[in-house]
């Protein structure tokens, strides 16, 4: 695939290209991925290392920038100059390019200036992550990563915590604990799914309670690159609403636990969204 071999040496047209990349398989390059990087006049990239290793084994010679959204301004307008009269490729570390990774503003550069824009679609391990999960799929809401600290962390779980559909966040292994305590604290009972190594020899997905998957990865430390995954919150039938009076009653001598017990005994309600109720209402 290098150039002095390649048998489709027909130039891009000038502007960006946005590829995707492998998130770990590297069987997973698509054919047009593969196309645009042989025929570019060079790749913006996160890190030259990874991307080179990428190229090298796709047999791929060419001239590597690197480039993500910290970068200057000048930086950004070097390459928008470049694709003026060129083809440049912009991929990240792995999967697709400003899913929680740099582009955007060169994009929004581009767009300004009339530069000729192409996105290239491949691997993504939020969409891979939340393939494997088994959770509700018909509308997610992909929010990044969660801030590292508690209580920026505890904020963005409780603006999300209402909203009906399942959450999807990136995470990293030394962290991952810590979320699961946090959504634990915040969205109590939920369905979650830890999905890591994806498309690797090692990829797991596991489901459970936050607390559940909590004890689990403070036992068994995980590695690698995680996507976490919870459910939409569990809605409670709408002719079944003096739960709520009936929960607040028993909270006064109850710990949350104990009450969504009781009132589960006395509604026939699923125990887990009582549970996951009756913290909402002693947080407010």
């Amino acid at each position: 695939m290098n150039d002095s071999h390649s048998p489709r040496l027909e130039p891009l047209l000038p502007g960006l290209y946005i590829v995707a990349t492998p998130i770990g398989n590297l069987g997973d390059i698509t054919m047009r991925a593969v196309d645009i990087l042989s025929r570019c006049d060079g790749v913006a990239c996160e890190d030259t290392r990874v991307t080179g290793k990428l190229l090298k084994h796709l047999a791929i010679s060419k001239p590597m920038w690197r480039y993500d959204d910290h970068s200057e301004q000048r930086a950004r307008s070097r390459l928008v100059e470049t694709m003026r009269h060129g083809a440049v490729a912009l991929v990240t570390d792995a999967g697709t390019p400003m899913i929680s990774d740099p582009g955007y503003r060169l994009v929004n550069d581009c767009r300004a200036e009339g530069i000729a824009v192409t996105s290239i679609p491949g691997a993504c391990a939020a969409v891979v992550g939340l393939t494997l999960s088994g959770l509700p799929n018909d509308r997610f809401l992909f929010a990044g990563f969660l801030p590292s600290k508690e209580k920026a962390r505890r904020e963005a779980l409780e603006n999300l915590a209402e909203i009906d559909t399942t959450l999807v966040f990136y995470e990293t292994a030394p962290r991952l604990v810590k979320a699961l305590a946090a959504i634990d604290d915040v969205m109590p009972g939920r369905d979650v799914a830890v999905a890591r190594e994806l498309t690797k020899l090692h990829e797991e997905l596991r489901r459970g309670t936050p607390a559940e998957l909590s004890a689990h990865y403070e036992a068994n430390p995980p590695k690698g690159e995680i996507v976490l995954l919870v459910a939409p919150p569990i809605a409670m039938p709408a002719d079944e609403a003096e739960a709520d009076s009936l929960l607040i009653e028993a909270l006064v001598t109850l710990k949350p636990s104990q009450a969504a017990a009781k009132v589960a005994r006395e509604t026939g309600l699923d125990r887990k969204a009582l549970y996951a109720r009756a913290m909402e209402l002693r947080r407010s």
